[in-house]
């Protein structure tokens, strides 16, 4: 069953084409890599399938509905996390969950809140500001913001980006514990090939605006003959592919 169903989705912006007549499932509990050069269309198409920015032409259904005529609906059963969104400043971190917890829904929000800050180890940064925080701090708290609403969807734009080896080691433990506990659906984003082998089942490849491959990993380093998804990666992206 798929929990996320893109039909012929395009966006231009004036005469440049950012994705370019894309369609792709997601099947329900799966983890996804959505991965390409910078520029790909990657965050465009995330940003489209949250509703922010309104597609040129094409169709997106999420837990089978029309994103758009339903989409109060919808987003209220996905979050997002991204390192590049900054929450608000002026707040404390507790202040800035309460916020997203009660814009939400949450039910207890006060309760959810310790319970994922308990979780990722941030209840000592809770009285905080905002401001304050490292970029691996702030990766977490951005991760407690994206499951305060315990998400069937979640999609992560580089979740693990600017982080150290040990804090995105870490990140990606608690994702996996996470998915496995809870069965829930991501999309990942990342640059970090290694990374995407380890947690991705199934990896769509977008270049130019379009969808060029889709396959596990292990299937792509043997269609494209290379050894790891780096490799794959580099071929791909370089359109030097001998496939």
């Amino acid at each position: 069953m798929s929990t996320v169903s893109v039909s012929h989705l395009t966006k231009k912006f004036s005469r440049i084409v950012a994705v370019d007549d894309i369609s792709f499932s997601i099947e329900e509990g799966s983890i996804t890599g959505f991965v390409g050069p910078n520029g790909a269309g990657k965050t465009t198409t995330i940003q489209m399938m949250l509703d922010l920015i309104t597609p040129s032409s094409g169709n997106i259904k999420i837990f089978d509905k029309e994103l758009h005529s339903h989409r109060e609906e919808i987003l209220q059963r996905m979050n997002f996390s991204s390192p590049y969104i900054n929450l608000p400043y002026n707040l404390t971190v507790r202040e800035n969950l309460l916020t997203f917890a009660r814009f939400y829904g949450v039910k207890h929000p006060m309760r959810r809140i310790q319970e994922l800050a308990d979780f990722f180890d941030i209840t000592s940064l809770l009285g905080m500001m905002t401001r304050s925080l490292s970029s691996g701090q702030l990766a977490r708290v951005n991760l407690t913001k994206a499951l305060l609403n315990s998400p069937s969807l979640l999609l992560l734009d580089e979740p693990t980006a600017s982080l150290d080896p040990d804090i995105a080691d870490r990140t990606r433990a608690m994702l996996r514990d996470i998915h496995t506990k809870h069965h829930i659906t991501m999309l990942y984003t990342s640059h970090n090939m290694v990374e995407v082998e380890e947690m991705c089942d199934r990896v769509l490849f977008i270049n130019e605006g379009k969808i060029v491959d889709d396959g596990s990993p292990r299937a792509l380093a043997a269609k494209y003959g290379r050894r790891d998804m780096n490799e794959v990666f580099l071929t791909i992206a370089r359109g030097n592919s001998s496939v």
